[in-house]
């Protein structure tokens, strides 16, 4: 008698779960003993860094008024832009060149140039390494965003973080290994696909954690009251924990292979145990006067970031793998919002703004850490999708977007304080010097935690990926 192929593969399916549970059910129970589906692998050299911060700052952070000194754009100030090659650009036609809107000056024993945009900052800059030379693919807000988390411009490939938790696994079991901390204002550019999980299991997903004091930490995390007023009961709450899970169970062996499913499973447990875990971690009341005072927590503009900030900072000390945090949101039509970087018709107005609050954040986080033990092994990332132009947008106050150069900086965990690497020409249009894009910062980053960039990596559709897909090499001239 003949047995059509999806018999035949439908038995085997059968057979596994009723021989041993089947690989999905394996999986499954790692899940519920984990907060990550993926145990630790053993790591082809040492790690420096046991975890990460990422500080991202959307809409495009200006190199030049910031942290990439150009003094060639004094001499040229008020000049028109003469590059032949330069002539088509994101937003309009090209102005004359403009020098940085606030002054550079050397700061730390490494001497290195920041402007004032960043004061507290620059007490920090011997802990800190730059990297003067990243470009992107693309002048759009949404694809360079992708590009800088996954290393594509197209959505749908994992997030950096989604990788480093499948490499490693977590370090808690009461927390999400990959936590996100959006901004207050809203979701950056491109949305939740910045913190996707794409073809790995989808656990491996950024958990978000609502950083207003007013909202709760994670939306529905905590059953409504019942009808009739009557709340449930912690014993009523494990029972129908229990009840749900044996059905969901049931639901799942008959669906062998969906790392979606899987991960909504293992989401519920986990959320039993946040429950208990999400309150005390988001609960700044127990930190001293002088934190809450070191991160600004009480100042209207400053302290939502702040906050952030002090969040990443107990969400690593208590575990945590990847935390991801976000100076700045989508764009919206309201300018006095200030809602991200992107400074098109005013620099002063929109980096003045940000400026102050990533400089706050930054810097008590980088003293915070540092006081505490933590920065050695934590490794610190502050990035943007990309730059901006080194000559005014026509005839506004603003910049255009600039893909061509960048600057990324990088502390904490193996990072040599007071070095930079690469450097754009003279008037920060270009990257000239060690021109560098995201797939180096990532096998940077996954070095750092004891990750060989080229061998993480899984069979997908057809083909081997990886996080810097066939590029990147580790930039060795900034590690200790």
């Amino acid at each position: 008698m003949k047995v059509s192929r999806d018999k035949v593969c439908s038995g085997r399916r059968e057979f596994l779960w009723k021989a041993g549970g089947g690989l999905g059910g394996i999986a499954l129970t790692s899940l519920m003993q984990q907060a990550s589906a993926q145990p630790p692998r053993p790591s082809p050299h040492a790690p420096k860094a046991q975890r990460v911060i990422h500080i991202f700052c959307p809409g495009g952070m200006s190199h030049v008024d910031s942290w990439d000194y150009r003094p060639a754009l004094e001499r040229l100030h008020g000049r028109p832009f003469d590059r032949e090659d330069g002539k088509n650009f994101f937003s309009g036609k090209a102005g004359s060149y403009a020098k940085s809107f606030w002054p550079y000056r050397q700061h730390g024993q490494s001497g290195k140039w920041m402007s004032d945009l960043f004061p507290r900052l620059s007490q920090c800059v011997d802990d800190m390494a730059f990297i003067h030379s990243m470009q992107s693919k693309t002048a759009l807000h949404g694809p360079a965003m992708f590009m800088a988390n996954s290393g594509f411009i197209l959505p749908g490939f994992p997030a950096m973080g989604a990788w480093v938790t499948y490499g490693l696994g977590s370090e808690s079991e009461n927390l999400p290994a990959f936590v996100v901390l959006p901004d207050p204002r809203g979701l950056p550019p491109g949305g939740v696909i910045n913190w996707g999980a794409g073809f790995l299991p989808a656990v491996h997903q950024g958990t978000v954690i609502e950083t207003a004091a007013s909202k709760a930490p994670i939306a529905d995390l905590f059953a409504d009251t019942l009808q009739g007023g009557f709340a449930n009961t912690p014993e009523q709450e494990r029972e129908g924990l229990d009840f749900l899970q044996s059905i969901n169970r049931k639901h799942l062996a008959a669906r062998a292979g969906q790392s979606e499913l899987e991960a909504r499973i293992a989401s519920y447990e986990l959320a039993a145990r946040l429950q208990l875990s999400a309150p005390e971690v988001t609960d700044l009341r127990g930190e001293s006067e002088t934190t809450r005072k070191m991160y600004r927590l009480d100042h209207e503009d400053i302290g939502p970031f702040g906050r952030q900030c002090l969040l990443a900072r107990r969400l690593v000390e208590r575990g945590v793998r990847f935390v991801q945090l976000y100076c700045g949101a989508e764009n919206t039509t309201a300018k006095k919002i200030r809602p991200n970087w992107d400074s098109h018709e005013d620099i002063m107005r929109d980096h003045g703004y940000w400026g102050a609050v990533l400089d706050s954040g930054c810097s008590a986080l980088l003293q915070d850490l540092k006081s505490r033990g933590l920065l050695e092994s934590t490794l610190i990332i502050c990035s943007t999708e990309f730059g901006r132009q080194p000559f005014m947008q026509g005839s506004q106050k603003g910049r255009d977007h600039n893909p061509g150069a960048f600057t990324v900086w990088m502390a904490g965990g193996g990072i040599q304080g007071g070095t930079s690497y690469g450097s754009s020409d003279e008037t920060g249009w270009k990257a000239e010097d060690n021109p560098t894009m995201s797939y180096d910062l990532h096998a940077t980053a996954l070095h750092l935690l004891g990750i060989d960039h080229q061998k993480l990596s899984v069979y997908h559709n057809g083909i081997q990926r990886r996080l810097t897909d066939v590029h990147g090499h580790v930039i060795r001239e900034v590690l200790a």
